[in-house]
C-alpha cells in the first residue's frame, strides 16, 4: 500500500527554497489597498481571473483561520489549485498566509507570504515577502517571483478603477 504522502516511484526533483521581497507604492490609502486583499469580489477580479483563463472554483473566507481555494486553468491547460490559510490579519497593516499549489494532482509548492502595508506620502508602501519550498526545481522559484510581480501590477490596475 502506498503512503498517503508519496508522489511517485520516480526520484523527485530537489526541493528549492527561495525567499523574495517585492516593494510597491500605491497612490491609495492603506485601507483601500487592504480592502483589495480582503474583499472576495475584488480579489477574484485582480488575482484569480485573467484573460484566457477559466475559474473552476473560488472560495474565500478572509479571517484568521479562514481559507481560500482557487482552481483555474489557462488556455485549456491543466488545472492549477491554490489552497491557502490565513494566519494573521491586522486591518490596514498586515496579512500573513500560507498556501500550497498543485498542477493537476501533483504538488508544486508550499509558501508562507507576508503582506505589509504602511502609510506613505501620497498613499501606501506595500512589502510582499514570500518564503517558498518549490517542489519541482529552481525554475518554479523564478517563475513565482515573476508571477507575484505581475499580480501586484494587476492590483495597481484594480486600485485605479
Amino acid at each position: 500500500m502506498a503512503s498517503a504522502t508519496s508522489r511517485s516511484t520516480a526520484a523527485p526533483a530537489a526541493v528549492v527554497h527561495s525567499t523574495f521581497r517585492i516593494e510597491r507604492s500605491y497612490a491609495h490609502v492603506p485601507s483601500c489597498v487592504f480592502r483589495a486583499f480582503a474583499d472576495k469580489d475584488i480579489v477574484r477580479r485582480w488575482r484569480v481571473e485573467d484573460e484566457g483563463s477559466v475559474v473552476h472554483e473560488f472560495t474565500f473566507d478572509f479571517r484568521v483561520g479562514g481559507s481560500e481555494v482557487s482552481r483555474f486553468s489557462f488556455a485549456g491547460g491543466p488545472q492549477i489549485r491554490l489552497d491557502a490559510q490565513f494566519h494573521d490579519i491586522v486591518p490596514d497593516c498586515r496579512i500573513v498566509f500560507a498556501y500550497r499549489m498543485t498542477i493537476g494532482t501533483t504538488p508544486f509548492s508550499a509558501s508562507l507570504t507576508t503582506i505589509e502595508l504602511a502609510p506613505s506620502p501620497g498613499g501606501t508602501h506595500l512589502i510582499y515577502t514570500e518564503q517558498g519550498a518549490y517542489l519541482d526545481g529552481g525554475e518554479s522559484a523564478n517563475g513565482r517571483e515573476a508571477g507575484s510581480r505581475s499580480l501586484l501590477d494587476k492590483l495597481a490596475v484594480e486600485l485605479a478603477k
